[in-house]
């Protein structure tokens, strides 16, 4: 297995998860010494389309940001294709793309079926939403 390189940077982190009901999407924006955390939920709207509707958002450091993505391998994301499983018939999908360390792009992709730690991660960040960034 190859070296583990850190994550030290991040410009803009955004994921959409998609499943028979409702679309979330989740953006994580540098602001400063701070990162900007938001949850939105996607709705049809009447006459056809989407709108983005913005759930939450919250402030925390640059430094818990960097623990958070650190904590689970999102750096060995790039890449994965996660195929739909034979037999599921239902289930969500979900992208995932990420700038990091000046210039380094990450992308992801899956339909019930995603890389490891993405789960944990997205735990992490929705602690994060709940507890007003003190997580």
């Amino acid at each position: 297995m190859g070296k583990k390189i850190p994550i030290t940077s991040y410009d803009t982190i955004f994921w959409r998860i998609s499943g028979m009901r409702v679309t979330q999407e989740y953006e994580i924006v540098k602001r400063g010494v701070q990162a900007e955390v938001s949850e939105y939920e996607m709705y049809c709207v009447t006459g056809g389309g989407w709108e983005r509707q913005l759930q939450r958002s919250v402030l925390c450091s640059e430094e818990r940001m960097l623990e958070l993505l650190n904590a689970f391998p999102v750096m060995k994301w790039d890449g994965f294709h996660g195929k739909h499983p034979r037999g599921v018939l239902d289930g969500e999908m979900f992208s995932f793309q990420a700038t990091v360390n000046d210039g380094i792009s990450i992308h992801a992709e899956g339909s019930a079926n995603f890389p490891k730690g993405f789960h944990e991660f997205r735990r992490a960040i929705h602690l994060l939403l709940n507890e007003g960034g003190n997580a």
